[in-house]
């Protein structure tokens, strides 16, 4: 259990990382910010709130439920984006667990929920990549393997979230959010631990959990001759190393169908799978990833999800303008925070996550007869998940956001050092 709270952990911070690369590519980019504006047109133009003349599939008014769209999701979408991306650049962990969840309480039906978040992961990976530099990390065959397997585990995924959403609504509800019961609780009560545990220590290592051996599992899975062979890390170990095609598309099947279940980027799993499972590098898998994460999102949101009408447009715009500006603002705070803190709110923020999915089944439950209980006291108890989750997460975002405020003459010295240090640099 705790080999894999590390191994999911490693995966939530690799992709923190792939979110906050993106956000400065599009940041720093006017070509970039100018593909922003344009897809913000749809929803500028007419005037925000009225999705009315939108085509179905990218979330008009005759979509799937709900059947009708208020302002209010938009600016709690941009809402929610803002805190996902506090808690991403902050923590360095992935907030991208909270959003299906917030949209769930928002008022908007799973499937809707994870096909939205889908194709905002999508759009921003294509706006955010910049290929030409990550080109030398990307091993071309390990990438094929991995995509022919993600596009079954994306297409089993999507069918079967469709065929429950269509089968029994409700239901459909229920499965997605038991998922997130026991993902977010499982991290949600190692983290907390881990801080408790780790509290007054010093906790080092990068981004992606330091330097990773091989594993015994992928010495044994590189050495089981299953043709086709794929071979990479040439550069980084001598003569390279070899692994069956067959394990690599197994992972990818793997990682698609919980994407598309779940709504989260294709980019989760892929690194402990790749690095723990396959005995990848480290710097192929992250080039390999940023490859595939746009090609598993897009196939997942649009071919799954767009197309039959389960994604609201405007919310997934909304989500990505308020995650990038959170982003930003939370990966200036950890200069000024210290870490121990920041560990302390991860744990809080996922598992108010967690409380809001588990106090919204008992009235799923009901409403499909496996437990007796009025209406009254089914909805009494997802209101205060919802309360109880959005008031953890404003804490949480007002706290970042205030530390960033007070920040702000420190970084403003640090940033004038630097341009000192790099002007003195150049006169020399």
């Amino acid at each position: 259990m705790r080999g894999l709270y590390e191994a999911l952990m490693s995966a939530s911070r690799a992709h923190a990382r792939w979110e906050l690369e993106m956000s400065n590519n599009i940041i720093k980019s006017r070509k970039h910010l100018l593909i922003l504006f344009i897809m913000m047109l749809p929803l500028i133009i007419p005037a925000i709130g009225q999705a009315a003349d939108l085509p179905a599939f990218l979330g008009g008014k005759s979509s799937f439920g709900p059947s009708h769209y208020n302002p209010t999701m938009f600016y709690g979408s941009m809402a929610v984006g803002v805190c996902a991306g506090l808690i991403t650049g902050c923590i360095g962990a992935g907030g991208g667990f909270i959003i299906t969840p917030a949209l769930m309480s928002l008022g908007v039906k799973g499937i809707l929920a994870v096909g939205t978040d889908q194709f905002h992961i999508f759009a921003k990976a294509i706006m955010g990549t910049v290929i030409h530099k990550k080109l030398g990390n990307v091993n071309i065959p390990l990438a094929i393997a991995f995509l022919c397997g993600s596009g079954l585990g994306v297409t089993a995924g999507g069918t079967l979230n469709r065929a429950l959403f269509n089968m029994n609504p409700v239901f459909s509800d229920f499965v997605i959010s038991a998922v997130y019961v026991f993902m977010l609780g499982f991290l949600g009560i190692y983290s907390m631990y881990d801080f408790i545990k780790t509290k007054g220590q010093v906790k080092k290592g990068d981004a992606h959990g330091g330097p990773v051996g091989m594993t015994g599992l992928a010495v044994k899975l590189q050495s089981i001759k299953l043709a086709p062979m794929v071979k990479f890390d040439e550069d980084i170990t001598p003569g390279g190393r070899q692994i069956s095609g067959w394990f690599v598309a197994i992972c990818g099947a793997i990682v698609g169908f919980a994407a598309a279940i779940m709504g989260v980027g294709g980019g989760f799993l892929t690194f402990p799978m790749f690095v723990y499972g396959l005995g990848v590098s480290s710097f192929t898998t992250v080039g390999t990833d940023i490859l595939q994460i746009i090609f598993t999102a897009g196939y997942s949101s649009i071919a799954q999800y767009a197309i039959y009408g389960y994604i609201f447009y405007t919310l997934a715009m909304g989500m990505l303008v308020g995650s990038l500006l959170g982003i930003q603002i939370g990966a200036a705070t950890t200069k000024v925070v210290p870490g121990i803190y920041i560990r302390a709110f991860y744990a809080v923020a996922i598992l108010a996550g967690f409380v809001n999915r588990a106090f919204a089944m008992p009235e799923k439950m009901t409403q499909m007869g496996y437990i007796k209980m009025t209406p009254e006291t089914g909805k009494l108890l997802a209101d205060i998940g919802a309360w109880i989750f959005f008031g953890l997460v404003v804490i949480f975002a007002g706290w970042i956001i205030m530390s960033f405020i007070r920040g702000i003459p420190t970084l403003r010295a640090e940033s004038a050092k630097a341009v000192a240090g790099s002007g003195k640099g150049v006169s020399h």
